[in-house]
């Protein structure tokens, strides 16, 4: 591809009011118009007390915040994307960066617990009137996580150095939900100081994050997952309290290592994957493991017995190609294995346990999402207002993942970068006649089809 005329005869400017860069962002808007996240915001976000008006329609300045991440803003600055051509005609309430920024510093800890409950409930919406989680009715699981986000700011509250040495970081715990036939969605986030453990509040979070997926549709079997720093008591009485099944890693500590190495050798039974996975110890591929069942392991023995969990001890064990295999002129005697061991009571056959437990994976996908798009950066100096804006990085999340199950059962699994690659970041021109506005988008828009059917479905009468 080459340029079609010579320097000299191409000129360009800023000049025309009637051209939006997001028209996306029409039949997203409207979807959370449908769903309720402005009237949310005006119910449960009271900012009583708050300097300058920063708690001023708090419900314009929520939706604000919302449509910049949708359009792929990661900082507060990157929020003025809205303010351009006929963006005021196609829309009301649009606030300037410097507005929101103020709103955002305004939020002590009561107020982001406020936004958390704005986002619960938009959640339920969203799974109300879109298929956003196929399936829930019959399975669910919720995956829980910790990651650090580093922070450049040595003025950041919260920043500290916690797990990676010499790095500055804040400390996000969030808890996904999804299906068999599905992406996950985000369930419930927390902002947490640098230096927190990882287990920190994680009772009362899977309790919260449980019960989200409850009023998200979740109604049949919900199976809680989780890495190996959620492995307590109170993570696992939370889930018995929800009437939820729970499948954790244990790690390799004393009592772990007796009952694995008492399996005998022919309780192992042979897998192969039909693609490579990676071992989440050393990041290799391997394509063949073996996976064996404790039936009945009681984990916390030294705890009083109200507090003590008999549950399935499923190991899953593979070569470990960091010893090699042979020395010398002799081969090894004994195979040395690596084993990963995770306790259940999910009812299903061992070897579909394992694989459902090995697919707790899918939460790094919503983590790396965040780095890749609105937590590229912590924006600001306020522990409060980075809470906030996670919070309101998660509505977002939710928002486009909502988006794409109404449109095709492509978008539906689709990333959020291919969502506003292929669904809001299309330019139009605006014509207005007769009070009505039509929006003129690009001839030959490779996915119109997909477009136009979610323009009609989200503007046609309220399911």
């Amino acid at each position: 591809m080459q340029s079609s005329h010579a320097a000299s005869a191409v000129s360009a400017a800023f000049d025309d009011t009637n051209l939006v860069a997001y028209a996306g962002l029409v039949p997203v808007m409207r979807l959370a118009e449908r769903c309720g996240l402005a009237r949310l915001a005006a119910e449960k976000v009271k900012l009583t007390g708050a300097k300058n008006s920063a708690g001023a329609a708090a419900d314009a300045k929520v939706t604000s915040i919302v449509a910049g991440m949708v359009a792929g803003a990661d900082s507060i600055d990157d929020l003025d994307v809205l303010r351009h051509g006929a963006m005021p005609t196609l829309f009301g309430g649009i606030r300037a960066p410097s507005t929101l920024g103020t709103f955002l510093r305004a939020f002590t800890h009561g107020h982001a617990l406020q936004l958390h409950a704005v986002h619960r409930r938009f959640l339920a919406a969203l799974a109300t009137h879109t298929p956003l989680l196929p399936g829930s009715a019959e399975k669910a699981f919720i995956d829980v996580d910790s990651t650090h986000k580093r922070v450049y700011g040595r003025a950041k509250q919260g920043a500290e150095y916690g797990r990676f040495k010499g790095v500055r970081t804040l400390h996000p715990l969030l808890a996904t939900i999804c299906t068999p036939r599905s992406r996950p969605v985000i369930a419930g986030v927390r902002m947490r100081r640098g230096k927190s453990a990882d287990s920190r509040g994680a009772p009362k979070f899977v309790s919260e994050a449980l019960a989200t997926a409850a009023e998200a549709g979740c109604t049949g079997m919900r199976i809680l997952r989780a890495d190996s720093q959620f492995y307590n008591a109170g993570v696992i009485a939370a889930c018995r309290r929800a009437g939820s099944h729970f499948s954790i890693t244990t790690g390799m500590n004393p009592s772990i290592k007796r009952a694995v190495h008492s399996i005998p050798d022919q309780a192992w039974q042979q897998i192969t994957y039909p693609t490579a996975v990676p071992d989440p110890e050393t990041g290799e591929l391997i394509s063949d493991a073996e996976v064996a069942e404790i039936p009945a392991y009681t984990a916390f023995a030294s705890r009083k017995k109200a507090e003590q969990v008999t549950a399935r001890l499923i190991v899953r064990r593979v070569r470990d190609l960091a010893k090699p295999a042979v020395v010398g002129e002799q081969g090894e005697l004994f195979p040395v294995w690596r084993y990963h061991p995770f306790i259940t009571d999910n009812p299903a056959q061992t070897l579909q346990a394992e694989r459902e437990h090995r697919h707790h994976a899918v939460v790094e996908q919503v983590i790396a999402d965040s780095k890749a798009s609105a937590l590229a950066h912590l924006p600001s100096g306020h522990f409060n207002a980075n809470a906030a804006w996670l919070t309101l990085w998660a509505v977002a999340y939710n928002l486009l993942r909502a988006t794409g199950a109404l449109t095709s059962a492509f978008h539906a699994k689709a990333t959020t970068a291919t969502l506003r690659a292929h669904l809001v970041h299309v330019p139009a021109r605006i014509a207005r006649s007769a009070r009505r506005i039509t929006l003129h988008l690009p001839h030959n828009w490779p996915w119109q089809h997909a477009w136009t059917h979610l323009f009609d479905t989200i503007h046609g009468p309220a399911g």
